[in-house]
């Protein structure tokens, strides 16, 4: 299960040694940053980069009726994993 939004305030406030309101603050900020900065690519280094990216038209099919449709050009927010992310989370079997 995943932490809540309360369990994460306390741990960085415990870490920090700021207030549990002065931490939300702190993350509202960051939080707020990357959505401004995505439009150049937000890295947060050792976790990821938030990056804007262009997606092509492209042909889809409807799941209900089997139909070929043509799905338009969009932008799309994509989080790109850090290397060093990966290497921490994941444990590869050589």
């Amino acid at each position: 299960m995943s932490m809540t939004k309360s369990q994460l305030l306390t741990y960085m406030a415990k870490k920090s040694g700021l207030s549990k309101k002065a931490t939300g603050e702190f993350i509202q900020e960051l939080v707020m940053l990357a959505y401004k900065e995505a439009k150049k690519a937000f890295v947060i280094p050792g976790l990821g980069k938030l990056v804007l990216v262009d997606r092509k038209a492209r042909l889809g099919r409807n799941p209900k009726t089997g139909e070929t449709i043509q799905i338009p050009a969009k932008k799309v927010v994509k989080f790109r994993i850090a290397k060093a992310a990966k290497d921490a989370i994941l444990i590869y079997k050589k």
